[in-house]
């Protein structure tokens, strides 16, 4: 009755005992049962095997609140709606550094006991964004559920603007609504530059020419210029265009996913850090084919620069 059951059955157990009685959750005669469930994953979360299965918690805790008519608490241990789940900015950068260096045959992750699988849940949900959460919250949704790893500066500037919409709207954030805040904040391609087309082809010393068309307000301008690659060959263009230096800071490429699949058709995403003489800016770009989204994001970086220049 003092809810020590489960600590004192666990000092019994060291000191000896063979064998011990619980009830499934804690539900009871009376207060202060010892819930066998908890008892027994605290040994499994030590290395003990406690010869109970609790492999699918999920189906294991349906049946319970079904027959007995007694819901178990969100923050059960183990079993709880959020018992994986981190809200807070430290825990959820934590959890995202422990995952990145998590070995397979031994599991030792901040906030997370056990592995979730191990009781039929999943880490992916361990993390969840509300106006409580951090960069690394941010950073491991969209990691995890879309394989976007953002680069450092770019993840704090867009946290600030997670945690703005987490504020407006009052409320945690889905996954879904991140992706679209991201798309939202660097996905610019509604200023005056645009791309209209554009065709590369081989040159001299292994290089390549890129001619383009592309709007610049109301007009339509021809662009071309010569580089190592697609994207140095798009930026001399666009340089010769806009009459000033630019240059690409960081590129990354990622294949958009959904969960753990890549579809056939799945988008590709370009993000890349122009630096201008006055600074850098990151921009976004979304095709199925992977030069033209990296084209388009630097496209989104002038725009995004040419809007915080108004």
């Amino acid at each position: 009755d003092r809810g020590t059951g489960i600590a004192a059955t666990e000092l019994a157990l060291m000191a000896g005992a063979e064998r011990v009685e619980g009830t499934l959750f804690g539900n009871g005669e009376r207060t202060g049962n010892c819930d066998i469930m908890t008892m027994a994953m605290n040994l499994f979360s030590q290395g003990v095997d406690p010869e109970l299965d609790f492999r699918d918690m999920p189906r294991i805790r349906q049946i319970a609140e079904e027959v007995t008519k007694i819901r178990v608490h969100e923050r059960h241990p183990y079993a709880g709606d959020l018992v994986f789940t981190a809200f807070s900015g430290s825990h959820q950068d934590a959890i995202k550094k422990g995952m990145a260096v998590v070995k397979e045959d031994h599991w030792e992750v901040p906030y997370l006991p056990i592995d979730p699988a191990d009781v039929g849940s999943s880490y992916k949900e361990s993390v969840r964004v509300n106006s409580q959460s951090g960069k690394g919250g941010v950073g491991f949704i969209l990691e995890q559920h879309f394989g976007i790893s953002l680069p450092r500066e770019m993840l704090q500037e867009f946290a600030k603007q997670v945690q703005v919409l987490t504020e407006d709207l009052d409320r945690e954030v889905r996954r879904d609504e991140i992706l679209q805040a991201l798309f939202d904040t660097f996905e610019a391609q509604d200023g005056p530059y645009a791309l209209l087309n554009y065709e590369l082809n081989n040159a001299a010393n292994d290089t390549l020419v890129c001619e383009g068309l592309i709007q610049v307000s109301e007009n339509e301008v021809k662009i071309q210029g010569q580089g190592s690659g697609p994207i140095e060959a798009f930026v001399n263009a666009m340089v010769a265009t806009l009459n000033e230096p630019l240059n690409v800071a960081a590129y990354h490429e990622h294949a958009l996913r959904d969960g753990d699949v890549v579809g056939k058709d799945a988008q590709a995403i370009g993000i890349v850090s122009i630096e201008f003489g006055e600074g850098s800016v990151f921009g976004v770009g979304r095709s199925k084919n992977t030069v033209t989204a990296s084209l388009l994001a630097i496209i989104s970086a002038i725009n995004r620069r040419w809007s915080q220049r108004l």
